[in-house]
């Protein structure tokens, strides 16, 4: 089953298996997954990247998914490729002799999950290839927010209003402020019995009250049916993919107020 998941940003590993360069890794950025690993086997002059031109078949065996702009997955990038240039990974050691360059680049982003300000994003590290599936060590297991999921993903195109009168359909009143909400903005519970639709600012900051100092909110209760939820499963409810990781469970730059988030 391939996934679809709105407003994507992904940081993805990817693994060569040509016989020359087997074993090889690199990591990049994309808002469209299955564009970018055809990218990569085309070779540079069809979009791939430099370092992997020529050097092919590739194949995308990670990605950490649900970063809420470009802004953010680019800054995750730069610092699992670069773990010993970032100030927030100063604690990860270098690569040793006994490990792969795949142990390793899983063992950065390992630590990166249990880092701030990642650990508190609602991402999701999502295997594409089994047969490459890696377990976290005890001590780095990621915050339990952030899911392990399996299978192709796919990045799902909005669909834009055709008309006025379905952007009036699409616009409901905030619980909170009870100000208008258009669909853009709007974060409703998924329990099925609760219609609770709020701004996503008005419900970060209703469930940052305990936690005052942090940007992001992790964990809360709904306002109207006073269930905790989690709020990773509320964007991901969003977006589309969180019927996905229940079921996992059981066995162009925008402007956003998380960019302020430094590596």
């Amino acid at each position: 089953m391939v996934v679809e998941v709105e407003s994507f940003y992904g940081v993805y590993m990817l693994y060569c298996i040509n016989p020359k360069f087997q074993g090889r890794i690199y990591i990049g950025f994309t808002v469209n997954p299955e564009r970018r690993i055809g990218q990569h086997n085309a070779g540079r002059h069809r979009g791939g990247a430099k370092r992997t031109s020529g050097r092919g078949p590739w194949e995308m065996v990670l990605i950490i998914h649900g970063f809420p702009s470009d802004i953010a997955a680019l800054r995750f990038e730069w610092a699992w490729q670069h773990p010993h240039s970032s100030r927030r990974l100063s604690h990860v050691s270098r690569r040793s002799r006994k490990e792969s360059s795949l142990q390793f680049h899983w063992r950065v982003v390992s630590n990166m999950l249990q880092t701030a300000p990642w650990n508190r994003l609602p991402l999701t590290a999502r295997w594409l290839k089994q047969e490459y599936r890696m377990d976290f060590e005890p001590s780095l297991q990621p915050p339990l927010h952030i899911p392990v999921a399996f299978g192709s993903v796919r990045a799902k195109k909005k669909v834009a209003l055709q008309s006025a009168g379905e952007e009036e359909q699409e616009t409901s009143r905030c619980f909170l402020c009870r100000g208008l909400v258009e669909l853009s903005e709007k974060l409703s519970c998924f329990h099925s019995s609760c219609r609770m639709n709020s701004h996503v600012i008005c419900l970060a900051k209703h469930f940052l009250k305990s936690e005052p100092s942090h940007l992001l909110p992790v964990e809360g209760q709904c306002p109207a049916c006073h269930h905790s939820v989690l709020w990773g499963n509320l964007i991901r409810h969003k977006h589309g993919c969180f019927r996905d990781l229940e079921e996992f469970t059981l066995s162009a730059s925008q402007s956003h107020w998380t960019d302020e988030l430094q590596t």
